[in-house]
C-alpha cells in the first residue's frame, strides 16, 4: 500500500509523525505536508503564486502552501507512482459536526477523494494519547488494504483522547451540529490599531446518541462518512415552487 500523508498542524507537528512511524511498518509512506500550522484553512488552493517545496533529509516533503495544495502536488507530482490512498493526520484537537466545513484536516482528505483515491481524516479529541490514534489508524488501514471500501465516500476519524486499553470499539456516526460561534476578541497593538481574533468555536447543540460527538465521549472511535456533493436535492421542489410565484426580473 502507498499512502500519501499530510495533515493542517505543520510537518513537525506530533501528530502526523508518531502517524508515519506506526503505518510505515507495513506500508510505503511518503509525508507532503504544509510547513507550518494551517487549521482552519479549509479547502484553500494557492492560485495567484508558485507554490514552493523543500525536500528534507529524512525524504518528507514540506511545502509553503495549504493542506489541499499539499494533496494536489503529492497525488499529480511528488509521489511517482501515484499513491493508493490519502491519509490526512493525526490532528490535535477533533473535528466534530460542523468542524467538518473549517477543518484543514478534512479538506486535505477531500481532496484526495475529488482526485480520485480513497481518504481518510484522522483527529485526536484533545493532544496527549496519538499513539492511539496511530494505532487505530492503523487498524482501519490494514482492514482497508485486506478489504477495500467501495462508498466513494471519505472518512472522518475521531479517536478519544484514551490509552488504546480504554477505547471502547468503533461506531459509525452522523455529524453533529455545534451553535453558532459568535466570540469575536478584540486587542490593540503598541500603536493602538485595533487587532482582532476569531473566537472559539461554538458549544455543542446537536450532540444527541447516533452522533460523532456521543461517540467521542462515551469513548469510541467515530467514523463519519462525508461525501463532497452539498446539493440539498430535497429542497428543489420548494425552490421551483417559489420561483413560479415570484417575479424574478
Amino acid at each position: 500500500m502507498r499512502i500519501l500523508l499530510s495533515n493542517d498542524d505543520g510537518i513537525s507537528a506530533p501528530g502526523i509523525q508518531i502517524l508515519a512511524e506506526s503505518i510505515r511498518q507495513f506500508a510505503q509512506v511518503q509525508i507532503v505536508a504544509p510547513d507550518r500550522n494551517c487549521s482552519g484553512s479549509s479547502n484553500a488552493l494557492t492560485l495567484e503564486m508558485p507554490v514552493k517545496i523543500q525536500r528534507l533529509g529524512n525524504g518528507d516533503i514540506s511545502v509553503r502552501g495549504t493542506p489541499t495544495d499539499c494533496v494536489y502536488l503529492g497525488v499529480n507530482s511528488l509521489m511517482v507512482p501515484r499513491p493508493d490512498i490519502v491519509v490526512s493526520g493525526i490532528n490535535a484537537g477533533p473535528n466534530l459536526g460542523d468542524d467538518v466545513i473549517y477543518s484543514g484536516t478534512v479538506a486535505a482528505a477531500m481532496e484526495g477523494r475529488h482526485l480520485g483515491l480513497p481518504a481518510l481524516a484522522v483527529s485526536l479529541n484533545g493532544e496527549r494519547h496519538f499513539d492511539t490514534a496511530a494505532i487505530i489508524t492503523s487498524q482501519l488501514l490494514r482492514g482497508l488494504q485486506q478489504e477495500p471500501l467501495r462508498t466513494g465516500r471519505i472518512l472522518n476519524v475521531n479517536v478519544p483522547d484514551l490509552p488504546i486499553e480504554e477505547i471502547k470499539g468503533f461506531k459509525v456516526t452522523r455529524c453533529g451540529r455545534r451553535h453558532p460561534a459568535d466570540r469575536v476578541i478584540c486587542q490593540q497593538d503598541p500603536r493602538g490599531n485595533d487587532l482582532y481574533w476569531i473566537g472559539p468555536p461554538g458549544d455543542k447543540d446537536d450532540f444527541g446518541e447516533g452522533t460523532d460527538f456521543a461517540a467521542v465521549e462515551q469513548g469510541y472511535v467515530s467514523i463519519t462518512p462525508l461525501q463532497v456533493d452539498l446539493t440539498a436535492y430535497a429542497a428543489q421542489d420548494v425552490i421551483n415552487q417559489w420561483l413560479s410565484q415570484v417575479k424574478v426580473t
